[in-house]
């Protein structure tokens, strides 16, 4: 199972600059590294105590061309058609969609707005793919070359840690109970007939020499799982005493999870109260980042 890693952190940059009266200025950013998005191209985030917002508005690229990419791939496109701005307000709190109306609600008072526009502007994408099976993507890679594309158990084309059935008996591996832990890792995945292969690896789980694909006797619909000739026991690929045999024809329809990560640098960034060279905006945060696509292995 391949997360993409999160880190929380508080960007926090204390800058001082010098007032033309010789007072000292203190500019302090104290944002969450995540960021929002709204509308056509405008990122921002928000917080309170003291409530402020920092907010950009992209001009000449598309949001869909941020994922213009394939799993694996790392996408850049910087914008240099845009508005920076930073603002502060007397509003002890601010609304989550501040920026996501086309009429700015009356409630909310700006006490200052600084703007820098043309700023260069990297958004970096990258796409995780995974099979959401209950097993890290890294312990998937059962020659342990660090590769984890040529770890195919069932040869079919789909490397097991996008793949929903990696022994390919049509009994999805997260049925099979791999019982991943942090502390026990897979040290105590299902294995039913005791053979030192876990079941989500076992081609015969029940090993009564009937291949798990092939027990379908009462519903032959590719899913080994809902034949059951004695309930008391189960699933007649986990009942050794039926030997049944039904030979499959087909594997099942695969769906891969797909994870979009985009960050967003900000470069030669130029308030009349800030100068900074590069300016981490944060990580994007939406639900339209995950989506999925769906396979069936030619059998």
């Amino acid at each position: 199972m391949r997360k993409p890693l999160i880190v929380s952190f508080f960007i926090s940059l204390l800058l001082f600059f010098s007032c033309n009266d010789g007072d000292i200025l203190t500019v302090e950013f104290d944002f969450e590294d995540t960021f929002s998005q709204c509308g056509d191209l405008v990122f921002y985030k928000t917080k309170s105590d003291p409530s402020e917002s920092l907010s950009i508005v992209v001009n000449d690229i598309n949001f869909e061309d941020l994922f213009e990419l394939t799993a694996g791939e790392t996408l850049e496109l910087t914008s240099n058609s845009n508005t920076f701005n930073y603002r502060t307000y007397s509003n002890v709190s601010l609304p989550s969609d501040l920026f996501c109306s086309d009429v700015p609600s009356s409630e909310v008072n700006i006490t200052q707005d600084f703007d820098s526009s043309n700023n260069p502007s990297i958004f970096t994408t990258t796409l995780t793919e995974d099979d959401n099976d209950g097993i890290p993507a890294e312990l998937e890679d059962l020659n342990g070359n660090g590769d984890l594309e040529d770890d195919d158990t069932d040869g079919d084309g789909i490397p097991n840690y996008l793949d929903q059935d990696d022994d390919g008996d049509n009994v999805f591996t997260v049925t099979e109970n791999p019982d991943y832990t942090e502390a026990d890792g897979l040290a105590n995945a299902q294995d039913t007939d005791g053979d030192n292969i876990p079941d989500y690896l076992d081609t015969d789980d029940d090993d009564d020499g009937v291949l798990t694909r092939d027990e379908e006797s009462v519903d032959q619909d590719q899913n080994p799982t809902n034949d059951i000739r004695d309930p008391n026991i189960g699933p007649d690929y986990l009942n050794k005493d039926v030997f049944l045999t039904v030979p499959a024809v087909a594997y099942r329809l695969h769906t891969i999870q797909q994870t979009y990560t985009i960050s967003l640098v900000i470069t030669e960034l130029d308030l009349e109260i800030l100068s900074q060279d590069v300016f981490e905006f944060g990580e994007l945060q939406d639900s339209s980042l995950s989506a999925s696509r769906t396979l069936t292995p030619a059998f």
